[in-house]
């Protein structure tokens, strides 16, 4: 189905309009708001989280990942420097994927598959921060 242009100029200004932006925004920063949440209400869960992670001292880490996960988060759905927390993110994300999701050291099986697609699953998710980064840049709202 081809949209002719005037469906298209809807599907433009419904698809650019500030409240689409906000809820994606909000959908792609959902997991960095409910995990710190969750981990501020079960903390020592989170301590335990960071030890099985081997992350030393897990206090401070647990402290630190939810400080980080809600300020970057903050950071990206209010424009405040949101290249910024959406690089912060990507970088995080990234990291927390190679320390959490290592598959290529699972025996095959469901769980190493299960492994395998969340890793990929958050490479995406990395690559999405970096865009709403070079959007905010290009927009010249990276203040």
């Amino acid at each position: 189905m081809i949209l002719n242009a005037r469906s298209r100029s809807g599907l433009v200004l419904l698809i650019t309009s500030p409240l689409v932006r906000l809820v994606a925004l909000l959908a792609l920063c959902a997991a960095y708001i409910q995990g710190p949440f969750t981990k501020l209400f079960d903390f020592q869960g989170a301590i335990a989280e960071m030890e099985h992670f081997g992350l030393h001292p897990a206090t401070l880490f647990a402290v630190v990942v939810i400080a980080f996960e809600l300020t970057a988060s903050a950071m990206i759905l209010s424009g405040v420097l949101r290249w910024l927390g959406a690089l912060g993110l990507a970088v995080f994300t990234l990291l927390a994927t190679f320390v959490a999701l290592r598959f290529w050291e699972m025996p095959a099986g469901m769980e190493r598959m299960m492994a395998t697609n969340a890793f990929f699953e958050h490479l995406g998710l990395a690559g999405a921060f970096v865009i709403v980064a070079i959007i905010d840049l290009a927009e010249g709202a990276g203040k």
